[in-house]
């Protein structure tokens, strides 16, 4: 009996001085879910149909092809392309994004009403991607550095297993004050993300409705961000999704911006 007791005690005091309970860090989790959401095979395309519907019900499309190449580690340098196709207000504009680990990601937009590409400042990247729910970060992603990440919990989302992640802001120019996101402890996929204001209110969920297998890649193929504070969401579908298909270094330049090659677009 005296040995179980004194098992109990040197199991809390671990605990206490390791500080954690979980078998995998908070850091390890957030890796491998980057890697598992945002870096999965060397590159990525499919067809986005966005559907941004407002409180009251109303409907507005947007469709385009996003194309990704990794370049490097999962983590490291990484490049997207993206071409609309409707509606008629944003067809033929596209958005470029260099994104690299440690510092601001670039991002260019080309617009063709008036032949312009316009750099997107750093500042801009919480600002709604083409009237959606999502920022300009959140379509390439944030760096992992820039938040501080603790596991909260276990818990389920319907019968997956789940970690309970808060990732905290080391510096004070982010969009939320903290972030909840519940991680799949099989395939490390966000299955969902709540977003808290600076008050500690929540105002933003997102959600990934559908988890499709492509070639061998556990791929979020539904999604959905809801802004609480207005009521307005935008529902994301993903098709056409293909990995590894050799994409071109030479798509992600400025060249390309004005005029994509139809042949990697359609």
């Amino acid at each position: 009996m005296k040995r179980i007791l004194w098992l109990l005690v040197a199991a809390s005091m671990l605990l206490i001085f390791s500080g954690s309970s979980f078998a995998i860090s908070a850091d390890e989790v957030m890796k491998k879910s980057q890697g598992a959401f945002l870096y999965q095979g060397k590159d990525f395309k499919s067809r986005v149909l966005m559907k941004l519907v407002s409180k009251g019900g109303q409907e507005r499309i947007r469709e385009m092809t996003m194309i990704r190449k990794n370049f490097g580690a999962s983590g490291g340098d990484q490049k997207y392309f993206i071409y609309f196709f409707q509606p008629a207000d944003v067809k033929d504009m596209t958005f470029m994004v260099h994104k690299y680990p440690g510092r601001d990601a670039d991002r260019w937009l080309f617009v063709p009403a008036i032949s312009m590409v316009r750099r997107i400042a750093a500042k801009d990247k919480y600002s709604s991607f083409v009237g959606s729910d999502f920022s300009y970060e959140d379509i390439s992603g944030r760096n992992l550095e820039e938040d501080a990440h603790a596991i909260v919990k276990e818990d389920k989302i319907g019968t997956k297993n789940v970690y309970v992640v808060k990732s905290t802001p080391k510096a004070g120019d982010a969009e939320y004050s903290y972030k909840l996101s519940w991680i799949d402890k099989t395939n490390f996929l966000p299955l969902k993300e709540e977003y808290y204001d600076r008050k500690g209110e929540l105002y933003k969920v997102f959600t990934a409705d559908e988890i499709t297998d492509v070639k061998g890649f556990p791929t979020a193929t539904k999604r959905t961000m809801k802004n609480l504070l207005s009521g307005h969401r935008t529902e994301v579908v993903f098709s056409k999704t293909d990995y590894n298909t050799g994409v071109e270094d030479s798509l992600f330049t400025e060249r390309y911006l004005k005029q994509p090659p139809k042949r990697l677009i359609d």
